[in-house]
């Protein structure tokens, strides 16, 4: 099975997503990637893919080019320039800036300074960085450590988007991609606005994007959206997410890590912190990982294909980056190929239609295999002892179900190491009409397999016996 693993080591935010998945094409696959998302009549946008070093590794960094200017931590400063924080990270450095009210605030060196910037311009140099504000002109530059970054928050040389959920279905669905690029993205920003509209208290209509619907966020959604079917994974899993610690400095004040968006995103999600301090994973790459991951667990039993390094901005002492690996699971020799959860539990009060109906369910739920087996339970009660064999990565789903069509109480879940053949689907034209055979190798066996329901339909298509329909078409397979 095609299987793409994301590892969040350093947490995810959208570049960092698109980067990794970008790596993993080939040289053709990537320039037209490039053409691709550069060609959808987004006026005054580019995406540029560079080489970065995090260190001592190279990988790539996706700048989203916004009329030629690259915003920097997108997802993690909250721009309002009506009422208008802004927060900068400059070597340690906090700088937040109201720049309607004009209250600008600037943490350097643990001082804080608070201004007033009406008409008003206000320098300061704080360890050797200079920082000149004019805002009602509205430019404000910015220089720590020689590193220069420039607002314009009247004339908007940021281009610091402010959008609410229509907005942004709105353009999505007006552009050249594929209906399931379109869905994806729009789901992916539907869990961006569920959050929001949690974490404020108010209707998901009157939500109203900040960074997160500036332009260069957009394209990260759309980018990792279109890089995800272009892959063509037939499983999407992730690593538990790092999300850093410490706090974060937003519109409504200093916040903990991860922000209240992103810790909202991420119910249900293996998350952790640790000694970075920072927020490592933003509200964009909280929702793309929780959109594609089918699962987060531990890296399976792959045979890698392909390994991409999507690099971030920031440095730590630990590489900042996603890693991606493309694979085939379940293809490995010679011990334990994957693993298999096995989820148990006791039954006597339930009919032998109810019973059925639930194995039913788990299988179209994505159940591996679904059996029964007499038991003997309390006070001599006859039973059945009911066991689902599934993917590690939708135990908790179909434990879930278990609990919902049968009336026991609890699921015992057992992880088991498996020995597993690579699989295949072939197709034969026969006589009969198109016949799929399941094959499979590995481990010195090669099996081959006609599958049942186009036997099944065969003999009811000729009117003969399906043990007949299995000799015959078993004969031309020889």
């Amino acid at each position: 099975m095609k299987t793409l693993y994301l590892q969040c080591a350093m947490g995810a935010a959208g570049d960092m997503l698109m980067a990794a998945l970008y790596e993993l094409l080939d040289e053709d696959g990537r320039s037209a990637f490039l053409k691709e998302i550069n060609g959808l009549g987004i006026a005054g946008v580019q995406v540029q893919a560079v080489p970065a070093q995090k260190c001592g590794i190279w990988g790539t960094h996706m700048r989203v080019l916004v009329h030629g200017q690259e915003e920097h931590s997108a997802d993690v400063a909250a721009h309002d320039c009506g009422e208008h924080t802004h927060s900068h990270d400059c070597d340690g450095h906090t700088h937040s800036h109201d720049c309607d009210g004009h209250a600008h605030s600037h943490d350097c060196d643990g001082h804080t300074h608070s201004h007033d910037c009406d008409g008003h311009t206000h320098s300061h140099d704080c360890d050797g960085h200079t920082h000149s504000h004019d805002c009602d002109g509205h430019t404000h530059s910015h220089d720590c450590d020689g590193h220069a970054h420039s607002h314009d928050c009247g004339g908007h040389a940021h281009s610091h988007s402010h959008s609410s959920l229509a907005d942004i279905s709105h353009l999505i669905s007006h552009l050249p991609v594929s209906q399931k690029v379109r869905r994806d993205a729009q789901a992916v920003y539907g869990l961006i606005a569920e959050a929001e509209s949690h974490a404020h208290g108010q209707p998901v209509s009157e939500i109203h994007f900040h960074e997160v619907g500036a332009l260069d966020a957009v394209l990260d959604v759309l980018g990792v959206c279109l890089l995800m079917e272009r892959i063509g994974a037939q499983k999407v899993l992730a690593s538990p997410v790092h999300v850093g610690s410490g706090q974060v400095r937003c519109a409504h004040g200093v916040l903990p890590v991860p922000a209240p968006a992103t810790a909202h995103i991420l119910r249900g999600v293996p998350i952790y912190g640790g000694q970075v301090q920072g927020e490592l994973c933003t509200p964009t790459g909280a929702a793309l990982l929780k959109h594609f991951s089918q699962g987060f667990c531990p890296m399976p039993a792959l045979s890698v294909c392909a390994i991409g390094y999507g690099m971030g901005t920031k440095d730590f002492d630990a590489a900042n980056c996603v890693r991606a690996f493309l694979g085939e699971e379940g293809a490995g020799e010679g011990g334990p190929n994957g693993e298999a959860a096995l989820l148990c539990c006791n039954l006597d009060d339930m009919t032998g239609e109810a019973l059925g109906f639930a194995q039913e369910e788990l299988l179209r739920q994505g159940a591996l295999d679904v059996f029964t087996l007499p038991i003997q339970m309390k006070k001599s009660r006859p039973g059945v002892l009911l066991c689902c064999i599934c993917q590690v990565s939708d135990a908790d789903a179909l434990a879930a179900a278990i609990l919902k069509h049968t009336t026991t109480l609890g699921v015992r879940r057992t992880i088991c190491q498996r020995y597993a053949l690579s699989r295949s689907i072939e197709e034969v034209q026969t006589p009969y009409g198109l016949l799929r055979i399941k094959a499979g190798q590995g481990y010195g066996a090669a099996k081959r397999k006609i599958e049942y329901e186009d036997a099944a339909r065969i003999a009811r298509e000729q009117g003969i016996p399906l043990a007949k329909v299995q000799e015959i078409l078993e004969s031309l397979q020889k």
